[in-house]
């Protein structure tokens, strides 16, 4: 039987599939105009990850579980981690070719949206509220994640079509499907074991708001980028406080 937790970690997931889809399509048909404007997606959305997972997410974390912060530490370390190291052993193996070099970013990116599905499942396990508030700057980060996708791969010597069916399976279809394998796991834990996955969701979330968005963004040198970032720090702190 089809719980309202479920039903919100499907629908929250499947939105993030449709909006990188958006991403993929738009990019696709107009690519100066995505381009021009994934800095200010990207800033916006890193304002809203850092500010809902710091204000949120892990205090909430530290509140059901004395060793949240180990786990913390382990979500953030854990997917800077596994990119390093991916980098590293198909560059050494391959010797960085293009045609590899843009599936590389790929698989990264296939991994991390898979754990996205993982987190809607754990955060809205904890509360809707806690689920909400991390799936706005989720799911705004999906669009220029779908975008970054599909230009990697065409630099990479894929061809138009085959990118963006490519970053289509990679960075789309896969947050539904990790949501899916994750909830019926999520919904038997105990509290403190779920304390646990919230500091491991929300060290990833710290992870790809600081160490993925932001620098992508710093390199764009967008002007105004900065109010974009501030913009999501206010829309974070204005619906946490609201709810407060």
């Amino acid at each position: 039987m089809f719980t309202d937790k479920f039903i919100s970690v499907m629908v929250a997931s499947t939105l993030a599939c449709v909006v990188t889809t958006i991403g993929i399509f738009i990019i696709s048909r107009y690519e100066r105009w995505g381009k021009e404007h994934s800095a200010y997606f990207m800033s916006f959305a890193a304002g809203v990850l850092i500010s809902v997972s710091f204000m949120h997410i892990i205090p909430k974390a530290f509140e059901m579980n004395d060793s949240a912060p180990i786990f913390l530490l382990a979500g953030f370390l854990g997917l800077y981690l596994s990119n390093r190291l991916v980098k590293l052993y198909v560059c050494r193996e391959y010797d960085c070719m293009d045609y590899v070099v843009g599936f590389i970013p790929m698989l990264g990116i296939g991994l991390h949206s898979f754990i996205d599905g993982i987190i809607y499942a754990v955060t809205f396990n904890v509360s809707i509220l806690t689920g909400i508030l991390a799936a706005i700057g989720m799911v705004l980060h999906e669009f220029p994640e779908g975008i970054v996708t599909f230009v990697l791969l065409e630099r990479g010597g894929v061809g138009r079509r085959r990118a963006a069916f490519y970053a289509f399976w990679a960075a789309a279809i896969s947050t539904p499907l990790g949501a899916l394998v994750a909830f019926p796991f999520i919904r038997t834990i105990t509290q403190p074991m779920l304390g646990n996955l919230l500091g491991l969701s929300a060290g990833a979330l710290v992870y790809v708001g600081a160490s993925h968005l932001l620098p992508a963004v710093e390199q764009e040198r967008k002007r105004h980028s900065f109010f974009a970032l501030a913009a999501g720090v206010l829309v974070a702190v204005g619906i946490i406080l609201s709810k407060g």
